[in-house]
């Protein structure tokens, strides 16, 4: 038998499993704890029940019995309730036991109510997207700096910009500090990687030529011994290199994979467009957040704080497979930030509870707006998705969890598109 207590979207579901279903699940229990039962003047599983029972007593066996019989009472606690949406995994407890029965207690957590408030006219606006011919240039620039090369000076001096291959070792009051001295250093004359001063001193030198440079370290230098402190650098310059940047011509945009350009203009119109099309999408994402955020305002939903942990564990695990991108494991992480994933989780908890609000209120607007995805456009979006991918449809549907997927994903797209007011 069941009964329930209910408490706003959180249930308290007791089921009781006894009579025949009890005893045969001791019975089992017993045969079971027997085999492994220590009791004189008996093979293990040759005691009668009665001798292991003055032993070892009834209350040995519960365990054992009630893990027999939790699926039969989950399958009781939900019969009749297919249609109740659960937002967590259930809460199991033990409530009673004895040689009469077993009573569980199932604590559920249900789809909680949204009471909708003002989701159209919201009066946000969409950022305007604009290109400068500052942002194409850098673009450009970057562009051909990745494709710039390094060539060897036979004559000459060193220049601003210039790639000064040195030897050096740094002296204070004539004698040599740790981590002053280094040999075929590659420094770029204007990074500013060195002292200030260091490199302007450098433009001039020939290759194997020496010179004493005199600078002064920075108050806020990380070695104490060193703040402020005046010191010289014996330098040496092994070599010059000078960065070619490559012009834009036929050659640079094959190098760049663009053999249908054929000018200078043809290229900033491409990467015009490249940077629209990015900024249009930063915009929008930009616009969608906004809508949901001003709706979220009016919108009423009392969150279990059980949906809020169990989506901030799923960002985790989300930040977890990015940091394995870059070669990194979550232990590193943590070790590195003197943090733990219990920390983690409080950082990510408003981010968590937002995405929550957002997702429920998305999905009663499809409710409401009684907005439905036909079987055929899902196909065409997953048929879509999979050519983007490089997979077959059916690889695509199982990594994305089926057709039902398609269809919540397009359901949430139609949702925005009505606070877009389209």
């Amino acid at each position: 038998m069941a009964n329930k207590k209910e408490n706003k979207n959180v249930q308290e579901i007791t089921v009781k499993i006894e009579g025949q279903e009890w005893k045969d699940a001791l019975d089992k229990a017993f045969e079971k704890a027997n085999k492994k039962a220590k009791i004189d003047g008996f093979r293990p599983g040759k005691a009668p029940k009665d001798v292991f029972l003055k032993k070892y007593g009834v209350e040995s066996l519960y365990m054992d019995a009630g893990d027999l019989v939790l699926e039969s009472a989950y399958r009781k606690a939900f019969e009749g309730k297919e249609t109740l949406e659960l937002v967590a995994q259930p809460e199991i407890a033990l409530k009673s036991v004895d040689e009469n029965g077993i009573e569980f207690l199932f604590t559920v957590i249900t789809k909680p109510e949204v009471k909708l408030g003002k989701y159209k006219d919201l009066k946000v606006k969409k950022d305007a997207v604009k290109v400068t011919e500052k942002e194409i240039k850098e673009t450009i620039d970057q562009m051909r700096a990745r494709y710039a090369e390094n060539v060897v000076k036979e004559d000459g001096k060193v220049e601003d910009g210039d790639i000064a291959v040195i030897d050096f070792e740094g002296f204070k009051d004539d004698v040599a500090f740790e981590g002053g001295k280094g040999e075929n250093y590659d420094l770029t004359i204007g990074s500013h990687t060195f002292i200030p001063g260091f490199e302007e001193q450098l433009i001039g030198m020939a290759k194997g030529e020496t010179k004493d440079i005199n600078v002064t370290f920075p108050e806020d230098y990380h070695a104490e011994e060193l703040k402020g402190a005046p010191v010289v650098f014996k330098v040496t310059v092994k070599e010059i290199k000078t960065v070619v940047i490559p012009e834009l011509d036929k050659d640079f945009f094959a190098d760049l994979g663009m053999d249908d350009l054929e000018t200078e203009e043809d290229l900033k119109a491409q990467v015009k467009e490249t940077i629209k099309v990015r900024k249009e999408t930063d915009a929008d994402n930009k616009y969608i957040d906004e809508l949901l955020a001003e709706a979220a305002k009016t919108t009423e939903i009392d969150i279990p704080e059980a949906m809020i942990h169990e989506e901030a564990h799923r960002m985790v695990h989300q930040y977890e497979e990015h940091l394995k991108m870059q070669g990194l494991t979550l232990e590193q992480f943590f070790k590195f930030t003197n943090s733990d994933e219990h920390a983690l989780m409080d950082q990510m908890h408003d981010e968590a509870k937002n995405r929550v609000t957002y997702r429920l209120m998305l999905e009663e607007i499809v409710k409401v707006e009684k907005l439905e995805v036909s079987t055929e456009d899902a196909e065409k979006e997953a048929e879509a998705l999979a050519e983007k991918y490089q997979m077959t449809k059916e690889e695509f549907l199982e990594a994305f969890g089926g057709l039902d997927m398609i269809k919540y994903d397009l359901s949430m797209r139609k949702a925005i598109d009505v606070l877009k007011g389209e």
